[in-house]
């Protein structure tokens, strides 16, 4: 019963979290909750075996690897709709981060996890690697070659010689 209350109070506590890094990588509501759904069932079945210091580690490994893998896969999730959705009100704010996660699904999905993991997450090079289980120096590479689309796409000068000499973070 008490591994029962461990594992909600987690939840609780991660959720929001998870679902965010989630979103960011996968760039869609409802797959980032079945993919936060996903890995909570494996969470859940592998409970008592988890290291409870290794538990955000792990969850973030299986949520990066199931957005990797459905960004693989040959088909994507339609929703077939007889009228279209209601459009949201853009204001100022929003439309840069609306422009920011646009091009953010431009990116190849495993610099799309690398960037998540070390920018939103605020993981260190080292932490992205071993959630990912790639080495540290592909972490910085996939890093760079992602800001450097985003740079691209997002129409900004790419100055990324600040974050290649002096980041370890």
């Amino acid at each position: 019963m008490t591994d029962r209350w461990e594992f909600s109070q987690v939840v609780r506590e991660r959720v929001v979290v998870w679902r965010r890094e989630a979103f960011l990588m996968c760039g869609d509501w409802s797959l980032a909750e079945d993919l936060v759904q996903t890995a909570l069932l494996r969470l859940y079945t592998r409970w008592h075996r988890i290291d409870p210091a290794g538990i955000d580690g792990y969850t973030r490994r299986v949520i990066s690897r199931l957005a990797i893998d459905e960004a693989r896969r040959p088909y994507r999730r339609a929703e077939l709709r007889d009228a279209l959705p209601e459009t949201p009100v853009v204001t100022a704010e929003s439309a840069a981060a609306l422009d920011v996660r646009a091009a953010l699904q431009q990116v190849p999905p495993k610099q799309r996890a690398v960037l998540v993991l070390r920018f939103f997450s605020d993981l260190t090079n080292a932490e992205a690697a071993k959630v990912l289980r790639i080495s540290e120096g592909t972490v910085k590479s996939q890093a760079a070659r992602g800001l450097a689309t985003l740079r691209r796409l997002l129409h900004e000068p790419a100055d990324v010689t600040g974050y290649i000499k002096g980041s370890d973070r």
